[in-house]
Order: structure tokens, then sequence, then C-alpha cells
């Protein structure tokens, strides 16, 4: 099983996750992942978001698939997550968002972040199957370690899905080889200890635990949880492969609404315009 499950992990990385971080390398930078919560505020609206963020500078796409109980995520992706469920978002709308971002753009990855659940009662196979031919690329799924990796790992590797793993602070180095066994595109770096959104790590941790994964594996790293500023983000590209901000992006989306929690006139654009902040922020953190 391991020999066949490396030549998934090697044939997933052969994607748009691959050749995006091949030309950040290129550029001699690391990369912006923002992410979104799928249908925050409203369908509509998200749709518009995600649409802009890669002329706003987002490298990469982390696109949340809300859930009930999600377990990893702090307050404000949680709350992300519930406007997004009172709206009445599905998975099957979340993969026909992605479907419709393709017809204008054919080059930025799109990762899907969440929960076994949903995939769960969707069916794996079908999940697997949408999931592909509606343009998607990687998955993180934060409650399947890797001793469920035959639940959806193995089979996302084999339809050609990047499977990327988290490793944190407490993921030492006995248990990195097993976690990362069967990641492929990157490895996202939790840099704090619990859920996201509530501190930030000192850039001298992140630096030293980059350089402990890259003892690893040669997969890029890409470094998230805390990251609110340009210039934290800044700090991090200039260490990391490419530096992922979440909540300070959902935070921007809920101070724009209204009283109703619907959508103000500068959701999208504050939205946007955050991620340009940012987008400039790395890109002013050049490689050596």
């Amino acid at each position: 099983m391991a020999a066949n499950s490396n030549a998934a992990a090697a044939a997933a990385d052969s994607g748009r996750i691959r050749r995006r971080f091949e030309a950040l390398k290129a550029e001699g930078r690391g990369g912006l992942v923002a992410f979104v919560t799928a249908g925050d505020p409203d369908r509509a609206t998200s749709a518009e978001i995600l649409a802009g963020l890669p002329a706003a500078g987002a490298d990469l796409i982390e696109l949340g698939m809300p859930f009930t109980d999600p377990m990893a995520d702090g307050p404000s992706v949680q709350a992300a997550s519930q406007r997004a469920l009172a709206k009445g978002i599905t998975l099957r709308q979340i993969l026909e968002m992605v479907r419709v971002f393709r017809q204008g753009d054919d080059e930025t990855p799109i990762i899907l972040m969440g929960y076994y659940n949903p995939i769960y009662i969707y069916g794996v196979e079908a999940f697997l199957a949408d999931f592909r031919s509606a343009g998607a690329d990687g998955l993180i799924v934060v409650d399947l370690p890797p001793e469920e990796d035959a639940e959806l790992c193995l089979p996302a590797l084999a339809a050609g899905a990047n499977f990327i793993r988290l490793a944190t602070p407490t993921t030492d180095d006995k248990r990195l080889p097993t976690v990362l066994s069967n990641t492929s595109g990157f490895v996202y770096y939790v840099a704090i200890a619990g859920i996201t959104g509530t501190k930030s790590a000192a850039s001298g941790a992140i630096d030293e635990a980059v350089t402990r994964l890259r003892r690893h594996t040669e997969l890029p790293i890409a470094v998230g949880f805390g990251i609110k500023t340009a210039q934290q983000a800044a700090e991090v590209a200039a260490i990391a492969d490419a530096a992922v901000v979440g909540s300070a992006l959902v935070d921007r989306v809920k101070a724009s609404l209204d009283a109703e929690g619907n959508a103000g006139p500068d959701t999208v654009s504050g939205l946007l315009g955050l991620v340009s902040e940012l987008a400039e922020g790395v890109r002013s953190a050049r490689k050596d």
C-alpha cells in the first residue's frame, strides 16, 4: 500500500499547486494563501470575492467548507461558517462555485478546507468525482489523522487531488514521517498550538520549525494561524514558501455587514483591498 500511495501522491503533485509553487520559487518570493469561507456572507457575494482574489494578489486560495462543529476553527471562522450555513450553503454549491471560478481562471490553485462529515454524507467517490470535475486542486481535512488515510486521503490521491496535511508545534520528529507519508501539494504548518485567529507565533519560532520540517520533506511549506497584518505575512513569506491568512479576512467580511448580517457596499472591495495589502507585504519579502 505504501508504494502505491506514494506513487499516487507523486501523480497528484503534477497539477496547479506544484506549478504555482515552482513559479513562486522562480520569482524568488513566497506566496500568499488567502482563506475565505464559502458562502459567507451569502453565496453571490462569496462568489464575487472568490473571483476577485487572484487579481487582488492571492497566489493560492483556501476555500472553507462550513461545518456545524468546526473544532480547529477560532471564533472568527466559526462565525463565518454559521453565517454561510444560515444562508443555506451546501457542499454541492461550493463545488459549483469552484466550477464557475474555473471558467475565468484556470491557473490559481483552490484548496478546500474543512471536516470529513459533509464529505462522508456526500459520498467519498461522488465527492471526489465532482471535486475533480469542478476544477478543485487540494483538500485539507483536519479531523482525519494519517491512521485513517484509507477513508479519504488515499482515494483522493488516486483521483489526482492533493491531500494536504497539517503539522503543528507539537508534531515531533518521531511523528512527522507518519504525518508526511501521504501528504502532497504542500505542508501546512500551524504556527500556534490551538485554534485559528487567537494569537501569533514569533518569527524565530517559525524559522526554527520550518528548518526542522525541511529536514523531513521537499514539499513546499505554508505557514498559517495568527497572521493578520502585511508585516507578519512578509516575515513569514521570507521564511516559508507561503503565508496563509484567514481570520483577518473573515473578520474584514464581518466588519462590513449591516445590522441584519447582509453584505454591505464595501464587503467585496474591503476584503479584496486587504488581500492586496497582504500581497504587497508578501511580495516585499524576497528570498535570498
